[in-house]
């Protein structure tokens, strides 16, 4: 198997942004969120309106890390075997009939669930299994999916018509929400000098499955001390408006805290953050960057607060700001 030194795993993470980048204007930190999720072993939940790039990130990421590469439309009428695949009655050359398993895009190492809430919820629990557990069940037969396995789920913040919002079960399985924000003017200029023009950028490969494998068998050799895991279980705590650590924004606004996988997503997330900074230990500060990412889909607010309009980034930046080292 192959194996990666802290160096190596920073020169090639290094290398994998400034390849995407040559195609993908700015979303740095999108860029890097995503990186994360898939080193992570996660899968990351990316929300914009329509036209930001989120489907060519995907699409880039996979050339880079020459992975394979799948996008499933979700629409209102799509049923899970067209996500998971079925089996198919074949007829054998003796003659006889045989059913034959035919896989669905699923099985893939980079899977685009496009507009996801726009499909019903029992479609989109079909990627459940497939998202934990690495596995698809058909028929009382279970398939292994290839590692590395990442979904990347899309949907618009704003279109709210004809849409399922994702049960919290399955929002709760994305290791990181990321909010892909609208870019300024000098970025915007820079898309319509790449995109309106007769050269397109061209990216090369920089790794390889094996890679991104070997990237994460070192995140998770990252030790963790005890204070900063402690740490990191009282942010968790203090997003439960019965906790006594719950600041008041908490105790106010929230419905319901971050489940337990908050707090995994919160330290694997820390461990290969503190590797792309060049540490081989997590730090506060390496919390503190990706709690929102970590921890903005976890919280369910109130019905005060969704009348008064807060949003969970505010809430985790009380949190964080309320919790001290």
């Amino acid at each position: 198997m192959l194996e990666l030194s802290p160096t190596q795993f920073r020169q090639t993470a290094t290398r994998i942004e400034a390849e995407i980048g040559k195609y993908i204007v700015g979303q740095r930190e999108v860029i890097r969120h995503t990186l994360i999720c898939l080193i992570a072993g996660g899968h990351a939940l990316l929300e914009g309106v329509p036209g930001l790039g989120k489907t060519m990130l995907v699409r880039t990421l996979a050339r880079v890390l020459d992975l394979k590469f799948a996008r499933i439309q979700f629409t209102p009428d799509l049923m899970p075997a067209d996500i998971i695949g079925t089996d198919i009655l074949e007829e054998a050359e003796d003659g006889r009939r045989e059913f034959r398993f035919q896989p669905g895009p699923v099985f893939t190492n980079l899977l685009l669930a496009d507009e996801i809430n726009r499909a019903t919820p029992k479609t989109q629990s079909a990627l459940l299994e497939a998202m934990q557990e690495r596995t698809v069940t058909v028929a009382n037969r279970s398939y292994p999916l290839e590692p590395p396995f990442l979904v990347l789920a899309t949907q618009n913040p704003i279109e709210m018509e004809g849409t399922y919002p994702l049960p919290e079960a399955q929002v709760d399985r994305f290791l990181f929400k990321v909010n892909v924000e609208y870019p300024s003017s000098q970025e915007l200029v820079e898309i319509l000098n790449r995109t309106t023009g007769d050269v397109e950028p061209e990216v090369g490969v920089v790794a390889d499955g094996a890679t991104v494998l070997a990237m994460g068998t070192l995140a998770r050799q990252v030790p963790v001390a005890s204070p900063v895991a402690d740490y990191a279980a009282r942010l968790i705590i203090a997003t439960h408006p019965e906790s006594d650590a719950a600041p008041e924004m908490v105790r106010r606004y929230v419905r319901y805290g971050s489940s337990p996988r908050g707090a995994q997503a919160l330290i694997l997330g820390s461990k290969v953050m503190a590797l792309l900074a060049g540490r081989y230990n997590v730090a506060f500060a390496d919390l503190r960057a990706v709690a929102p990412a970590a921890l903005r889909h976890r919280i369910l607010l109130n019905f005060e607060g969704q009348a008064e309009g807060v949003s969970t980034d505010e809430v985790v930046g009380e949190v964080v700001g309320a919790v001290e080292e």
